[in-house]
């Protein structure tokens, strides 16, 4: 039988509505690169440690974890929120823009932090929940194939802190302050890199017939590889192959020996990122072969695909129409960018939602971009009753 009906509501943080724009803030002017938030750590987990939760500090680098049991209840819920800047030199001119030159909160996880903070402070004050809340605060989610989550993971994150259910959120430029957005299934793509390396025979610009030029290898396959999707992946799903920089040569006058193609491959089903790696591989190689020079591909696989579980899906929508209305949570289409809460989710069932930041905002990644300090109670209070709720089912 539940506990209470009593679930958090927006209303019970607007209180707090000062005092977590004044922590989105704070993290704001002082940005931390992936594998340097010690001080952004230090700040998060001093809080935490205030509120009576147990905290364990540097799980897979700087990340923390933050955990409280209350009642006899034997269920668990974990909630993941990042903590890192990107190397962008901030240009919006306000107040609370970054001190620090060249780094800045591009991305939201300022935001991410605060709500999850503000969140933890309210369910470690009432405690209106009956079994074990985890709390992750992630460093390096914009680091690349080597990021924060699978380090945590690797530090034993899911023995050390065992959970059931696992769910993480982004802000999302475009869509309204305070709306939630969410999706069941596949989310946000696959992320793997290609670098293709074609070698040829190097010699005079007057006397190509005595070259294997790589420069024409290179741009008969940069071609060729725009029919990777529109010609071997089924019309109905959805992948992206774009080459996004080619390097050779340095003279009008000599035919280089060496070309270099670098490229990145989206893919929202397994099978299909699997078609994807087989045909560059096969067409880099046989166009190359054609021209009688040779093909080096370094593939590399990234973040898997973000797959939201129905069950954990379907209950954040209801908790989130329940908080903010009907009219205010709707299906979030398909996102080519990726995450790596993915691998959080290739462990455990879960769910990853998205949260306005306003129809004017700049993108995420933008020397312009800036979390939208409407939306912090939005998530904070959708973090705290969702707990409440799952805890107490």
């Amino acid at each position: 039988m539940p506990l209470t009906n009593d679930y958090a509501n927006l209303s019970d943080f607007e209180p707090a509505k000062a005092e977590l724009t004044a922590i989105r803030r704070h993290l704001h002017a002082n940005p931390e690169l992936s594998f340097e938030e010690a001080e952004t750590a230090r700040f998060v987990a001093e809080k935490l440690e205030a509120w009576g939760y147990h905290v364990t500090r540097n799980v897979g680098g700087h990340g923390v974890v933050a955990r409280m049991t209350v009642g006899s209840g034997t269920k668990s819920i974990a909630i993941r929120a990042d903590m890192d800047a990107l190397p962008i030199t901030e240009q919006t001119g306000l107040d609370h823009a970054s001190k620090v030159a060249g780094k800045m909160h591009a991305c939201g996880h300022d935001g991410h932090t605060a709500m999850l903070l503000g969140a933890a402070e309210y369910l470690a004050r009432t405690r209106r929940f009956n079994g074990t809340v985890t709390l992750i605060f992630q460093p390096a989610e914009e680091a690349g194939a080597v990021s924060g989550a699978p380090a945590m993971i690797a530090d034993g994150l899911f023995e050390r802190f065992p959970f059931d259910v696992i769910y993480g959120l982004h802000n999302h430029p475009g869509a309204p302050e305070g709306t939630f957005l969410m999706r069941t299934g596949p989310l946000m793509a696959a992320a793997d890199t290609a670098e293709i390396t074609i070698t040829g025979k190097g010699g005079h610009a007057s006397r190509p017939h005595l070259t294997i030029d790589p420069v024409v290898v290179a741009c008969h396959l940069v071609v060729t590889l725009q029919t990777v999707v529109s010609r071997s992946v089924d019309p109905t799903q959805t992948a992206v192959v774009t080459v996004g920089a080619i390097h050779s040569g340095e003279a009008s006058n000599v035919i280089p020996e060496n070309a270099k193609l670098l490229m990145t491959v989206r893919s929202f089903d397994p099978k299909v990122r699997e078609l994807l790696e087989t045909r560059i591989h096969k067409l880099s190689e046989s166009i190359a072969e054609g021209f009688g020079a040779k093909a080096e591909i370094d593939y590399v696989h990234g973040h898997p695909v973000v797959v939201n579980s129905e069950t954990e899906t379907e209950f954040a929508w209801t908790v989130a129409e329940e908080l903010v209305g009907a009219d205010r949570v709707t299906t979030c289409g398909l996102i080519p960018g990726s995450e790596d809460f993915s691998h959080f989710l290739e462990h455990k069932p879960g769910a990853f939602l998205r949260l306005g930041n306003g129809v004017n905002s700049a993108i995420l990644h933008s020397a312009r971009y800036d979390f939208a300090d409407e939306s912090l109670t939005a998530g904070a209070a959708m973090w705290a009753r969702l707990t409440e709720r799952y805890l107490d089912e």
